[in-house]
């Protein structure tokens, strides 16, 4: 059973330090999604499989609801610039969604890694 209450707080831990990693850019991000994912695991707790799972859902997250507010930012920003502009800036904020759904699968595979370490330096689920 997935514990969200472990998923939210490790979404929220990534993007915090995400925030924060922004001055170290590339590395900033990774630190920020290892770290979330890993308190997603630690605090689910139960194994490697549960730590993987919540990790898992914990880094997709995080990236699904940061590329869609990109995609969305790019695509109404065009709106300024009238009906072509519009045309344009939606085809591009259609590319960025893709790209950031790309990009989510590997923060998610990054996140469960480290989730599952987690899962294992916490092997009872905390209730």
């Amino acid at each position: 059973m997935t514990n969200w209450r472990a998923v939210i707080i490790g979404f929220l831990v990534a993007t915090v330090l995400s925030v924060v990693g922004v001055v170290v850019p590339g590395i900033g991000q990774l630190v920020a999604v290892l770290f979330g994912g890993f308190v997603a695991g630690y605090l689910a707790g139960g194994g490697l499989a549960s730590g993987f799972w919540h990790g898992l859902l914990a880094g997709a997250f995080g990236g699904l609801v940061g590329g869609t507010l990109i995609a969305l930012i790019v695509a109404v920003s065009g709106w300024a610039a009238g009906p072509i502009g519009g045309l344009f800036s939606g085809v591009a904020g259609l590319g960025i969604l893709l790209v950031a759904l790309a990009i989510s699968f590997v923060m998610a595979l990054e996140s469960a890694i480290a989730g599952a370490v987690g899962g294992v330096l916490n092997p009872n689920p905390r209730r």
